[in-house]
């Protein structure tokens, strides 16, 4: 008799315990998903589009991507046409200690020569540059050819983001990834397959 008292103890305790440990597991389910990304969050370091279609010769277009300005510049002919002027007035002229995708080496710093996506926040302190498009003389630059002024410390940068000899900030402005899915759209935050 004892046997079947012991067998029912033992029935009772196990089902108690699987029923515990089913209980725990739907306890567990919310405080685990707690801990994922909220959609608001998924969406702020995600890619985001950007319509270029209407942006004009020598417009800006500034787009929020992971809570930081990124500047999409559509530049004019006369703008592209002076960069490679200004190369012994700035500091990395090749971009070679620059944060920026290989596919953007070069003079324009850009997949297309005329449009040029750089993020918006000054390489010195974190301060957002103006954008100074127009290639005539201006109170901080006697000189001007057209780019990107910081009101906060003088910093300078050319319309490629590269900056200027004797500016505060140590490299160009970084180049975020990029990529065209056609000709009126870019995706910032996506490198595509695009080479």
């Amino acid at each position: 008799m004892t046997d079947n008292v012991n067998k029912s103890r033992r029935t009772l305790l196990l089902s108690t315990g699987a029923l515990g440990a089913v209980g725990a597991g739907f306890a567990a389910v919310p405080f685990l998903k707690s801990w994922l990304p909220s959609e608001r969050a998924k969406a702020a370091g995600g890619p985001v589009k950007a319509d270029v279609s209407k942006l004009e010769p020598g417009q800006m277009l500034n787009v929020m991507w992971r809570g930081q300005p990124v500047f999409v510049v559509n530049r004019t002919d006369q703008q592209v046409g002076v960069l490679e002027s200004l190369n012994d007035k700035l500091k990395d002229p090749e971009s070679t200690s620059s944060v920026q995708p290989e596919y953007v080496d070069g003079l324009y710093r850009s997949r297309e020569e005329n449009l040029l996506v750089v993020v918006g926040i000054c390489t010195h302190l974190g301060c957002s540059p103006k954008y100074y498009p127009d290639l005539v003389p201006q109170q901080f630059d006697a000189e001007w050819k057209g780019g990107f002024f910081c009101p906060c410390h003088s910093s300078r940068f050319d319309i490629s983001g590269r900056v200027f000899s004797g500016s505060p900030a140590s490299r160009n402005l970084d180049i975020p990834p990029y990529t065209f899915l056609d000709d009126k759209t870019i995706e910032i935050g996506n490198d595509g397959e695009q080479v």
